[in-house]
């Protein structure tokens, strides 16, 4: 029952009984699918989208391109976990192309981003090099669209 999971993953908030009608099955069988699917570890937590640029809280976000020696015996695995402990790291991706890691930081600003990168990650003995990109604006996340009414405020210049 993937379905069920393609529709948590678009609504947490989706109630047993909402998809229970979606999908033409009982809530019982909806409830025990999803009890199995968190006991399993596949569904691992609900969240919410949050649209930050609305609030009036300080946040910034980076993404850190590193590339990285792997540890004999174990690749990638031990250096990425060493990365994702830290509570600035939001998420960590091995990656393939030119650099190895992908590691998704948040901090008050890009100063304090900037400091992350250069007293915890980049003196890692594993860690080769960094390249931080600031996001600058969030147009889509998770398949959720931030500004829909998007309108071009530029005027025409006629030569």
């Amino acid at each position: 029952m993937e379905e069920i999971l393609e529709i948590l993953e678009k609504n947490s908030r989706a109630t047993c009984e909402e998809i229970a009608v979606m999908l033409n099955k009982s809530v019982e069988e909806v409830r025990q699918a999803i009890k199995k699917y968190e006991d399993e570890g596949v569904i691992l937590g609900y969240t919410s989208m949050i649209n930050w640029e609305k609030t009036s809280k300080e946040s910034v976000v980076a993404l850190i391109e590193v590339k990285v020696t792997p540890q004999r015996g174990q690749g990638f695995d031990k250096v990425a976990e060493r990365i994702y402990k830290f509570p600035e790291v939001k998420a960590c991706y091995l990656m393939s192309g030119g650099f190895d890691l992908t590691v998704i930081v948040e901090g008050k600003t890009m100063k304090e981003v900037a400091l992350f990168v250069a007293e915890k990650l980049s003196p890692l003995e594993s860690v080769l090099s960094t390249s931080t990109h600031f996001v600058l604006k969030k147009y889509k996340d998770h398949g959720v669209v931030f500004e829909k009414d998007y309108k071009d405020d530029r005027e025409a210049v006629i030569l």
